[in-house]
């Protein structure tokens, strides 16, 4: 199981990310004393998103992380009414998917559902 996934952002993003993640159905949690400074946490069902604040974020320009959401159309909706752009591709396993680009520059891919177990 993955537990989390890191994201740095400028801290400048930090309430637009917020935002962004909340739409997918993540909830903001509190991050430990000793790191809540500068990094922010974000969980739903047992996964988490951390977004570490830096001045300078890197962000590549392939690797992703991809969401399920399976209230697929109603998460695409809300992005959408919040002014992200999502492209949607081309469907895999016989479900939608989509991407969206988050505050910061990361690319996040949107899925129906997950593939099937190898």
């Amino acid at each position: 199981m993955l537990h989390h996934v890191s994201l740095e952002i400028p801290p400048s993003e930090l309430e637009r990310s917020a935002a962004f993640w909340t739409a997918l159905g993540f909830e903001r949690v509190p991050a430990p004393p000793e790191i809540a400074g500068y990094i922010t946490w974000f969980e739903r069902e047992g996964t988490q998103i951390h977004l570490v604040e830096v001045a300078e974020p890197m962000v590549p320009d392939v690797g992703h992380p991809a969401i399920v959401a399976p209230d697929f159309e109603a998460a695409v909706a809300r992005l959408e009414g919040a002014g992200y752009e999502v492209e949607r591709r081309r469907e895999m396993w016989g479900k939608p998917r989509a991407k969206t680009t988050a505050p910061g520059g990361h690319v996040v891919e949107l899925m129906a559902a997950p593939p099937p177990s190898a």
